[in-house]
């Protein structure tokens, strides 16, 4: 909203106005408003749960200070959603697709984890909302995601024009860039504005994979495989930061370092020079991505304040489910969903161990009569408890191999 004030008063000749056009500076400032937000409303949001005696009820699982966890005030993903969504209104042009796509992902599964929050709470059962329903919410969002990919006319990418017209790729603007030659005069060539099914293939020296190249061209076959594609990232990513979400502070601080990382990846495809130098796909309209990533990387840092050990809240899965939900969209709209595997290396192998755990012990007991475990449990961090190492260090130790991760993710841009 500030954004399109200061547009208009930009037009009316107000000095200073202008400023408000910069990306760093929205960036800059939405950082700090995500993050005072958070630490503003966290104690009021605290002290209303407890009343209301909204707290964590934990299960024995023979963990070291488990009970001690019992009547923490969980639902905290609320505080994470105000902490972003009143950033992105205020800051990020709201015409602008992609923000628009950001903020009904946070919106949409901020309220299937509240709804699986209050069942657990209110209605004390531990189970909460169906598996089922939410993955019909899931499905649901990724079934939205990719069909705005598809067809909406401002997502689209830049390529020469004698390419797009080879692939038959709807073409809705073409413009003429100058390049410069070693040795010679720069020279003209033709760009297009194209809808192309295309994203950046990691590692690889001509990195940009063809989707339609799987489905033969056939545009059909193509929004069939496309839509599923996507709607199996964004459930595999939602659930599996929902697994990672098991100790104090832990997913909290992982996904603050992946949503800087995936704001300077945002920032690089937004950027038409930057883009080039690295060659990789200019994605135009992108750049307030970088906005609403600022609101994450905020929003995640001011509540790490109240959920670091021993955590005054936990975010429950009204945060959870929604977090992994942002960094699945982000990455799919950014055309990095091919580099998650890496970003979230950790969330991955989270998601893994209990994949492994669940699948051996279902063999063993069915070839031996008796279910054998891999871990000593799943997932993963709880490995970690049971061989008697503290959580804070297994907290921090997880929050550095996913930096390890995210630089991995970002010289991905060079190393091919």
């Amino acid at each position: 909203m500030l954004y399109h004030l200061f547009e208009y008063l930009e037009k009316q000749g107000f000095a200073g106005a202008s400023l408000f056009q910069y990306i760093s500076f929205r960036s800059g400032v939405a950082i700090i408003l995500s993050l005072v937000i958070s630490i503003f409303f966290g104690s009021k949001i605290i002290r209303s749960l407890k009343k209301l005696q909204i707290g964590e009820t934990v299960r024995d699982l023979g963990l070291s200070g488990q009970k001690e966890k019992e009547g923490t005030p969980t639902m905290g993903g609320l505080l994470i959603i105000v902490a972003i969504i009143i950033p992105t209104l205020l800051l990020a042009d709201l015409t602008n697709v992609y923000v628009q796509l950001m903020v009904i992902t946070t919106l949409w599964l901020g309220f299937i984890g509240f709804v699986d929050d209050y069942i657990k709470v209110f209605k004390k059962n531990k189970e909460g909302l169906s598996g089922r329903f939410k993955i019909v919410g899931q499905v649901v969002l990724g079934l939205l995601v990719a069909l705005v990919m598809l067809l909406h006319h401002d997502i689209v990418v830049r390529v020469p024009v004698d390419v797009a017209q080879a692939n038959n790729w709807e073409i809705t603007t073409v413009v003429e860039q100058r390049i410069a030659q070693l040795n010679r005069e720069p020279k003209t060539i033709k760009m297009a504005y194209a809808k192309a099914p295309i994203t950046n293939l990691p590692f690889i020296k001509n990195n940009e994979l063809d989707y339609s190249f799987f489905v033969g061209g056939q545009k059909v076959l193509l929004g069939i495989f496309y839509v599923l594609l996507i709607i199996f990232i964004i459930t595999a990513v939602s659930n599996g930061a929902n697994l990672t979400d098991g100790l104090d502070g832990l997913l909290t601080g992982i996904a603050a370092i992946i949503g800087a990382a995936l704001g300077i990846l945002a920032y690089v495809s937004s950027n038409v020079i930057i883009a080039e130098y690295l060659n990789i796909i200019y994605i135009p309209y992108s750049e307030e991505l970088v906005v609403f990533a600022a609101c994450f990387l905020g929003s995640c840092i001011g509540f790490l304040w109240y959920n670091s050990h021993p955590a005054s809240i936990f975010m429950g899965d009204s945060g959870s489910l929604m977090i992994g939900g942002i960094i699945s969209v982000f990455a799919i709209l950014i055309r990095k969903e091919l580099l998650i595997p890496i970003l979230c290396g950790v969330i991955l192998m989270e998601t893994l161990s209990v994949t492994m755990q669940v699948s051996y012990f279902k063999y063993t007991k069915r070839k031996y009569g008796e279910g054998k475990r891999i871990f000593l449990m799943s997932p993963l961090h709880h490995h970690y408890q049971k061989k008697g190492i503290h959580e804070t260090k297994i907290v921090v130790r997880f929050w550095i191999v996913t930096i390890l991760l995210a630089v991995l993710t970002i010289i991905t841009l060079k190393v091919r």
